[in-house]
């Protein structure tokens, strides 16, 4: 068994390295870009350790119930959201490169958070509060990054490259993801939480030394944009894109503890699902630019309620992870597609402001989903409760896709 897990990390790292050597052959306008994508890369890992060994830290180790299990998942997204705007500001007075440092700095101390949780181990309702401070705290930092890395790239490779620019930075963050997944679930199984603790204090520290040889891009000079006349351009497409990120939401929270629930590796659904994401932006990223963000997007929020209604259904494990797969391909495109939309319709001084304003939708759509679906769905300690939240997702993805096609419908005209 050893064996058999020790190879199945080799391949996945493998992986994540075989997609930067062929997005460094493509060369020209991508090049640029890895120096950036390789620090979002080992930035996010933390993140991508955590994803399947929290729902089991918090439900298995400190004993709590499925809600707690959501509303530590979810702080993190909630927090993001907050800080989006904060991160945005300081990366346009700062510079980009500032603010990914400011994320990384955040990011190590979330890491000390959660060592001060595992003090109070014994005593459950402590030990979840400073778990809930670090992935809080963790949630800002990585707000920070992503923003940062965004201004970043666009400052290198334009506003006319916005969803390429936007997929190969998200594909950096959820190759991280992908290969975080079951690296965090060989350091849960062999050192406990204080694996993790350790990796996400140390990791973002060592990623500082690459961001410090970067060179630096001036701070955006811009006009201030009022909020209601940014908003008023991005409620569309933004509300779309919340709508989708509900299965994203479902994925980050269940899918550990659903398929640990049937006798399955916990790790695997979301590494298929962040794989199949990867994989869409890097061959398929440029669609929305060639065919238009809203008819890509409107197709792919289809694909991802497919995706989590064959995970909710299947009693076996090939058909759960093609549809954890579906759910990745689905979802890979819909941000870049409303973003497109959203930044062609803004002058060029408002742009980057849309964006980030655009980007907190999705993170908003993850948050509500992690703790409210417990109250929604009567959780209990259980798998068929566990099933119940992926079925809840899949519904939600049908009722709400069809809010979605319509604010797509308005963001083409």
């Amino acid at each position: 068994m050893p064996t058999r897990k020790h190879t199945v990390l080799l391949a996945v790292i493998g992986f994540g390295c075989t997609s930067f050597l062929q997005v460094a052959r493509r060369g020209g306008s991508v090049a640029p870009l890895l120096p950036i994508m390789a620090a979002v890369f080992i930035a996010f890992l933390v993140i991508g350790a955590a994803l399947p060994v929290l729902p089991l830290h918090v439900h298995e180790t400190l004993g709590l119930g499925t809600f707690l299990v959501g509303l530590v998942a979810g702080s993190q997204f909630a927090a993001a959201i907050v800080s989006r705007v904060w991160a945005g500001r300081h990366a346009d007075r700062s510079g980009a490169k500032a603010a990914v440092v400011m994320g990384l700095l955040i990011a190590a101390a979330a890491g000390l958070l959660y060592f001060l949780s595992l003090s109070f181990i014994t005593t459950p309702a402590m030990s979840v509060t400073f778990l809930l401070l670090g992935r809080a705290l963790l949630g800002v930092g990585e707000s920070f990054i992503i923003t940062g890395a965004q201004t970043w790239g666009l400052a290198i490779r334009g506003v006319r490259n916005t969803s390429k620019v936007l997929a190969w930075v998200g594909s950096a963050m959820f190759g991280a993801f992908a290969a975080g997944a079951p690296i965090g679930t060989a350091l849960y199984a062999r050192y406990g939480f204080s694996g993790i603790a350790l990796a996400t204090t140390l990791l973002p520290v060592a990623t500082l030394a690459l961001v410090a040889t970067l060179p630096r891009v001036e701070p955006t000079q811009r006009m201030q944009a009022g909020f209601l006349k940014v908003f008023s351009a991005v409620w569309v497409p933004g509300t779309a894109s919340a709508l989708s990120s509900i299965g994203f939401g479902a994925m980050t929270a269940f899918s550990a503890l659903l398929f640990v629930g049937r006798g399955w590796a916990g790790w695997s659904a979301f590494t298929v699902f962040a794989t199949a994401f990867i994989l869409t932006r890097f061959f398929l990223g440029h669609l929305a630019d060639r065919f238009g963000g809203a008819k890509v997007a409107l197709i792919c929020v289809l694909v991802e309620a497919a995706g989590l209604a064959l995970i909710w259904a299947s009693p076996w494990l090939a058909l759960a992870l093609l549809g954890a797969a579906l759910t990745g391909f689905g979802y890979s495109l819909v941000y870049p597609g409303f973003g497109v939309e959203a930044v062609r319709s803004a002058p060029a001084r408002q742009s980057r402001a849309r964006d980030r304003r655009l980007h907190r939708f999705p993170r908003r759509g993850a948050g509500v989903r992690h703790p409210g679906s417990r109250l929604a769905g009567g959780f209990h300690r259980s798998r068929s409760g566990v099933r119940r939240q992926h079925g809840g997702g899949s519904r939600f993805g049908w009722d709400r896709g069809s809010h979605a096609l319509r604010a797509a419908h308005a963001t083409a005209r």
